[in-house]
């Protein structure tokens, strides 16, 4: 028996961009804030539907847009972090890293339940979103979502996840 055949369909690109800052930890230290202008890459997997395509590109493209609207222009915060203390108050955000301290106003915001702003993490998320609106669609044929975040050329973090 030969193996399944393999279809998909892919976006990326074009209007699938946000720009956003963040500051990412790694070993115990802490990025300056600074900030990326982001491309987005999706991959589909899956059989094709009665229509005779694994999904509507324009559908995928404008699903993928309303998610990522949400990021542009905001600073992406990791709300899980073990290493940032983090105050929510009732109109900004207060962050500290040892003696640097931040405060930003809630609606330049986006707390993300991600223990760190880093690509491959903000890939996760965005396809955990992407994946809940694609089945509340109706996209059951789906088997595999591939995200993909590009922070500068050549440079991106990925996620896949088995639907």
């Amino acid at each position: 028996m030969g193996a399944m055949p393999t279809r998909r369909v892919t976006v990326e690109r074009n209007r699938l961009r946000f720009a956003a800052s963040h500051m990412a930890t790694f070993g115990g230290t802490c990025e300056p804030l600074h900030g990326h202008n982001y491309d987005v890459f999706v991959e589909v997997e899956g059989d094709l539907t009665k229509d005779g395509w694994v999904w509507d590109f324009g559908d995928l493209k404008r699903t993928t847009l309303g998610i990522i609207e949400q990021l542009d222009h905001r600073f992406l915060l990791q709300r899980r972090s073990t290493l940032l203390a983090i105050e929510e108050r009732p109109t900004n955000w207060a962050i500290r890293f040892g003696e640097k301290g931040y405060v930003f106003p809630k609606e330049d915001v986006v707390a993300l339940p991600v223990e760190n702003t880093t690509s491959e993490q903000i890939a996760e998320w965005i396809s955990g979103e992407l994946a809940a609106a694609l089945r509340a669609k109706g996209a059951l044929s789906m088997r595999k979502l591939t995200v993909g975040i590009e922070e500068m050329p050549g440079q991106a973090g990925w996620y896949t996840v088995d639907l």
